[in-house]
């Protein structure tokens, strides 16, 4: 069995269960908390007003829409290509890291190459590292001089990202650790209270610097609230001012509050009913750059993955880590440009879907808009051997996604079935056929089972 490297979640988790942390079993970095952080958290938020719904809809509509974006994490982890969090797994003194800032000289507008990356592939928004565990700050600040204009890249590089995504279309976001492992109060600050102090003021000037200097911000992506709870934290005066700058944001959920929507990383996993998600992942097994890490996804799971995401109401944030001159790993682009031209034909079935209720089929998987099944073939059988059961609802037309040709059907009680299908797959890495119903397609998996079998 292949040995993958420790994810930063399953990094935190042995980290808490060393420091008497609670976790549970399987969190993700937003749920490592402390004993007393759990204790504080137990009791159920105050419900909702139906002011505060409407207002969120209204925020996230576009967000709902988009399904794909773009992660970046790119900062001095990058100049020895070590993996973002080597700063930690190797034991590298806060002096001695701190260095590596003088050695990270990117290219000038490495960005733009990320950005028209991602509108070839598809992505309608962007996500990236301000700040990550590093403390390495990528944007401008009168806080501290362990920032890009201060330091090798002697410019703003949050600002070139901004332009760049504005430039292609794209919506912008921020990614912010709200862990820091190179400022001295980063981890004083759970049992020293002026520590707290002085380190709580500092990461709220950041996000106060990054929602005001550079115009409309579409996300703010906290990460990592390790080692304070949301009352530690200040989560709700800190909130209460990026909406402040920011009335048209969305947040996520990870400095200990509920925010607009639910990150599971590494995973897919919808979140309950009604509550929005949007599932992180990277392209092999590493967030920013890692040289010898050849472990890389294939587009057709790319574009597996982001089908499974629409299909549950989520969204897809597929990362990049850029090398230390900005420049993307020729891998990941080969991976995006084949997604990007999967999605030139076949994004109107991940675009504005709606949640799906079908989803059994040994061949494929499914997305829905409205009335409009897409059966998305993963295993392309060709002629007649084409066909799901126990859908309810009656079939008008089917037609090829790619090429708009017509596809012959038969439906009766139990299946719809395809017939005279090319024996070669029309399309790659998967190809989509759009199945037109009479009202919204509901298919009973055990129907089968019931009528023709006898049993349950």
């Amino acid at each position: 069995m292949k040995t993958k490297q420790l994810s930063r979640r399953d990094y935190l988790r042995l980290l808490g269960a060393g420091a008497g942390l609670a976790a549970s079993s399987l969190p993700d970095m937003s749920q490592i908390v402390s004993a007393q952080t759990a204790q504080s958290s137990a009791s159920a938020p105050p419900p909702e007003s139906a002011e505060a719904r409407a207002d969120r809809e209204r925020r996230m509509r576009w967000w709902h829409e988009a399904k794909f974006g773009m992660f970046i994490h790119w900062g001095l982890y990058s100049v020895l290509g070590r993996h973002e969090w080597v700063m930690e797994m190797e034991g590298l003194p806060a002096t001695e890291y701190a260095q590596l800032a003088k050695r990270f000289t990117p290219k000038p507008n490495a960005a733009r190459e990320w950005a028209r990356l991602a509108r070839r592939a598809g992505q309608k928004y962007m996500v990236m590292t301000t700040k990550h565990h590093e403390g390495f700050c990528n944007f401008d600040t009168k806080t501290t001089n362990f920032c890009a204009p201060k330091q090798g890249p002697g410019r703003d590089l949050v600002r070139e990202y901004v332009e760049a995504a504005r430039a292609e279309g794209l919506r912008v976001g921020f990614y912010y650790s709200l862990m820091d492992w190179h400022h001295p109060d980063g981890a004083r600050c759970a049992t020293d209270e002026a520590a707290r102090q002085r380190f709580v003021e500092y990461i709220h000037t950041h996000i106060r610097e990054l929602l005001t200097n550079y115009g409309r911000v579409d996300v703010l992506w906290y990460d990592v609230a390790w080692p304070l709870d949301a009352k530690g934290w200040e989560s709700e005066r800190m909130n209460r001012m990026v909406f402040q700058l920011q009335p048209d944001i969305i947040v996520n959920n990870r400095n200990k509050l509920p925010g607009d929507f639910s990150t599971p990383e590494q995973r897919i996993e919808a979140a309950e009913a009604g509550r929005a998600w949007e599932s992180c992942m990277t392209m092999n097994d590493s967030w920013g750059y890692q040289r010898a890490d050849d472990d890389w996804k294939t587009p057709k799971q790319i574009v597996r993955n982001l089908i499974t995401c629409a299909h549950d109401g989520g969204n897809y944030l597929l990362n990049i880590g850029p090398k230390p001159d900005g420049s993307v790993p020729p891998e990941s682009v080969s991976i995006l440009n084949t997604v990007g031209q999967w999605m030139d034909k076949n994004g109107q079935s991940i675009y504005e879907t709606d949640i799906c209720q079908p989803r059994r089929s040994r061949n494929g998987s499914f997305t829905r808009r409205g009335n409009t099944l897409y059966f998305h073939v993963h295993f392309w059988p060709g002629g007649d051997g084409l066909a799901f059961a126990g859908l309810q609802t009656k079939v008008k037309s089917a037609r090829l996604l790619a090429t708009g040709k017509p596809v012959a059907f038969e439906q009766d009680t139990y299946r719809v079935r395809f017939t005279g299908l090319p024996q070669r797959a029309p399309d790659d890495p998967i190809t989509t056929l759009v199945v037109e119903c009479e009202s919204e397609p509901k298919q009973d998996e055990l129907f089968v089972r019931r009528r023709e079998r006898g049993s349950v």
